[in-house]
């Protein structure tokens, strides 16, 4: 299997191992989908979804999801099983894990809750749900018909992925029913499960466990107080009952664990709700407090008033607010970009690089800093700058296809064409385009002035990507062909 290189000074091998070490649960879910597989599954709905727009592109809120989902995940004594956390533009209350440990969180469910413990619970019983295979392990419960429609599901996602996106379409459109629709459910035996391993995790991790229980009932408090047709969706998937509520409590009270929410939590629970605000409507109604009452209401609320002054076009009050926060806690890293933004927004350029830059020292390699500095540089000019701080970011950390597509019009803006196909060849791939890919490809090994380090890794890539495709499509182009 073919996936986009995160590493950019180098071109390696991006092949997934199939073999991967996890615990032997006993059942068929070996041998009805692989590991490989469900990560090809997963891969291509989120590529979907991200396709339609229904990702969160926001560097500060998938970063502080990823914070914590790694971290819980860390003590799930499956090192290699990766995961992917990221906020679903939803505000349905929902959360879902997908084949191949694909984690989406919907800004619904982020935003009904009360603690930083219970959004952790969550994240916990859905890491739990892919560490224990539990997808797999439906499939592999259901009936004949159903693990014949589900392989006929995967041949046509894994027909997409091989540079035919219009065959895939089918199948990628019933994975995404199940995975929002939530047409699958899980037995009461692997949500018990869940729950169980999920409190081990959260416990680990050092949140409250009681997050969990108090969650549920959050839940069902929504359920009971709603019609059939507004059930959220997540009690269609993952049903609470009143004795699941007391087992998970009754596992909770063993451990003696009480934590306190991060100011962070607070803060992206706020940019959350400004970013989720309908169409039309103004942020602000959440923020009522006055200047002259702006010292009463707390850190995050002010935090949430500067974002909705900043979205409805109002950046100089937005600074005013934004400056104090920043310098009476220089800690925080979300005052920071914030300001910076707002200063830009504000037409003071010189004071939005000062911010930015001073946070790139402060919190190296960081990833919503390093992305909202570099936006900037672009903006103003410096995209040679902008280019290098990224690059020096992505050869560390494995940027998202937003952000390989940031650093390719940097570079292209710097006037490093070759380097800047070369990142779009990484973005086609993300984007399950293999064709487009190579042809990303070769043009960037046609561009005059290319090292020989460049176009000896830009070959190899080319190569990769064509052992990658089926025989039939590697031949039928001659100018891939002459490539080799």
């Amino acid at each position: 299997m073919l996936i986009p290189v995160l590493i950019f000074i180098s071109a390696g091998s991006a092949a997934l191992s199939a073999d991967m070490n996890l615990p032997d649960i006993g059942t068929q879910a070996n041998t009805t989908i692989s590991i490989e597989e469900e990560y090809r599954l997963g891969s291509m709905v989120v590529r979907g979804l991200r396709n339609q727009g229904q990702i969160i592109e926001d560097p500060e809120i998938n970063e502080y999801l990823k914070n914590i989902g790694e971290q819980l995940a860390s003590f799930a004594h499956t090192p290699d099983q990766s995961f992917e956390f990221f906020a679903v533009k939803d505000s349905e209350i929902n959360a879902f894990a997908l084949p191949g440990g694909f984690v989406g969180i919907n800004a619904g469910l982020l935003l009904a809750t009360h603690n930083e413990s219970e959004l952790a619970g969550v994240l916990a019983h859905e890491i739990s749900h892919v560490t224990q295979r539990h997808i797999a392990r439906s499939i592999a419960a259901e009936s004949r018909n159903t693990i014949v429609s589900s392989a006929a599901m995967l041949a046509a996602i894994l027909v997409g992925a091989a540079g035919s996106p219009d065959a895939a379409m089918a199948g990628i459109a019933a994975m995404q029913s199940v995975a929002l629709n939530n047409q699958m459910t899980f037995s009461r035996a692997n949500e018990t499960e869940a729950d169980n391993v999920g409190i081990n995790l959260l416990t680990r991790a050092g949140y409250d466990p009681n997050g969990m229980w108090q969650f549920f009932e959050v839940l069902q408090r929504q359920n009971g107080s709603a019609n059939e047709a507004d059930i959220p969706s997540i009690l269609r998937s993952h049903p609470v009952t009143v004795e699941r509520i007391a087992e998970t409590r009754s596992r909770a009270s063993k451990y003696n664990i009480k934590a306190t929410n991060s100011m962070t939590y607070n803060l992206i629970r706020e940019r959350m709700r400004v970013a989720m605000t309908p169409s039309g409507e103004s942020p602000l109604q959440h923020y009522s407090a006055g200047p002259e009452n702006e010292s009463k209401i707390d850190v995050a609320q002010r935090y949430g008033k500067a974002l909705a002054l900043l979205n409805s076009n109002r950046p100089a009050e937005a600074v005013s607010i934004l400056s104090t926060l920043q310098s009476n806690n220089l800690t925080v890293m979300q005052f920071h970009t914030a300001l910076g933004l707002a200063q830009l927004a504000n037409n003071n350029q010189q004071a939005a690089i000062a911010t930015l830059a001073r946070a790139y020292e402060l919190f190296p390699r960081n990833i919503p800093v390093t992305v909202r500095y570099a936006e900037v540089l672009l903006q103003t000019g410096q995209a040679k700058l902008a280019h290098q701080v990224l690059l020096d970011l992505f050869n560390t950390v494995a940027p998202t296809p937003d952000q390989t597509k940031l650093i390719a019009m940097a570079a292209n803006s710097a006037g490093e064409v070759a380097e800047a196909y070369y990142y779009m060849a990484e973005y086609q791939l993300m984007g399950g385009d293999l064709s487009l890919a190579m042809s990303q490809l070769q043009m960037a090994l046609a561009v005059p002035n290319v090292t020989p380090i460049q176009r000896a890794r830009f070959q190899a890539r080319l190569e990769e990507i064509q052992k990658a495709m089926p025989r039939k499509m590697r031949n039928s182009n001659p100018e891939q062909q002459e490539t080799r």
